[in-house]
């Protein structure tokens, strides 16, 4: 018989963020997100996003051991935006059991139902930012920091229990060109042109103290340009801090673009680091006391780049802003003997997203899917 426990005190919220250590421990492909982070995200007191989000978090157990998680969340702001009445779901995790996977669904479902919401999505999290989407194809290639992994046998569990496909999102895994590569080349040029042309320059930025100034500047664009992507809602100047807070630390200067024009708006800008995935899997998401320092060094050291964010203002779209982008990072690439690349999760429907790696040799190798049931 399972057992469907609420999550509330100190050990259960431990339990919660930390299960997925347990059900992973011998999948070489998952990476841990930091712990701290998920055990901070279900505090009212840190996540601002709890000013207009509801959230429940349940337990499976099976003969007292924790055979299950899952979390969902019920977002005001995007059901006003997107005119929908639904509650998400979120960290699913479950052992191969259908009973298992049965009841936390359940729990989720029962507890959508009683906010009055008509419709159960996910997987999703309090914002756009947080980690998204099931994996359902490229289960052999190691997660990102900033990404679900979860074992095949899940969609198959959501299929079972009604579960439908929404969306999907791809990743790309993207070579590196070399410095005498053509492509690098052509990248260069036509970077120049297109500053001297639009009018455009970089922002220097020599050190982690220099972002400051523009943080409010790409979050303001990200409001912007991400309105319409699914799922988004606009990012108040309270989870802008927190997010910036969390990400700044592993930002490096090489890496990092920021486009201005002549009256010093940020027109583009483009936000990676050197992949942290290794050291995180190697202390289990623990950042202390060792994990820091682990982390740290990766950042100097990695081979991989991560590819968090990039967006272009409307009005600079479609005018080869994005080369100038590129042609920062893959610089800062050479600096730092990076040779591969690998972005975020991107919705196969954005075709101008997925159109700017057309340059590079590239493979996508991972999916990754929103489900939706009507309740």
């Amino acid at each position: 018989m399972v057992e469907i426990r609420e999550v509330h005190s100190l050990i259960e919220r431990i339990q919660f963020a930390d299960w997925p250590n347990r059900l992973y421990r011998d999948v070489p492909q998952y990476v841990p997100s930091p712990l701290s982070d998920e055990i901070s995200d279900w505090d009212p007191g840190s996540n601002p996003a709890f000013s207009y989000c509801e959230a429940q978090r349940w337990l499976a157990l099976r003969n007292g051991e924790i055979a299950g998680r899952i979390g969902t969340i019920l977002s005001r702001r995007a059901n006003e935006k997107w005119r929908t009445n639904r509650a998400r779901f979120t960290q699913a995790d479950f052992i191969d059991d259908p009973e298992v996977s049965g009841a936390l669904f359940r729990a989720v479902e029962d507890w959508a139902r009683a906010k009055g919401c008509d419709a159960v999505h996910g997987p999703l999290g309090f914002t756009d930012l947080d980690r998204e989407g099931m994996l359902i194809d490229g289960f052999d290639r190691k997660g990102m920091s900033i990404t679900y992994y979860n074992h095949p046998y899940y969609p198959e569990h959501l299929a079972r229990l009604g579960y439908e496909k929404d969306v999907d999102w791809v990743e790309y895994l993207i070579d590196v060109p070399r410095p005498e590569d053509p492509v690098t080349e052509r990248l260069n040029r036509l970077s120049e042109r297109v500053q001297r042309l639009q009018r455009l320059h970089v922002a220097q930025i020599r050190r982690r103290a220099d972002f400051q100034p523009y943080i409010e500047k790409v979050f303001a664009l990200i409001n912007a340009c991400y309105a319409g992507l699914y799922g988004t809602v606009d990012l108040d100047a309270a989870q802008i801090q927190r997010y910036a807070d969390r990400f700044l630390p592993l930002l490096n200067p090489h890496l990092a673009c920021f486009v201005m024009n002549e009256r010093e708006e940020m027109v583009a800008f483009a936000v990676s680091a050197p992949s942290i995935a290794d050291a995180l899997k190697r202390h289990n998401g623990r950042l202390f006391p060792l994990g820091f320092v682990d982390v740290l060094r990766s950042l100097r050291e990695s081979d991989t780049l991560d590819l968090f964010l990039i967006a272009v203002r409307p009005d600079y779209q479609n005018k080869g802003v994005n080369a100038i982008l590129m042609n920062h990072v893959l610089k800062g690439c050479h600096e730092l003997g990076i040779v591969r690349a690998e972005t975020g999760p991107q919705l196969e429907t954005n075709a101008r997203a997925l159109n700017q790696w057309n340059l590079f040799s590239y493979q996508n190798h991972k999916r990754r899917r929103c489900f939706v049931k009507k309740l």
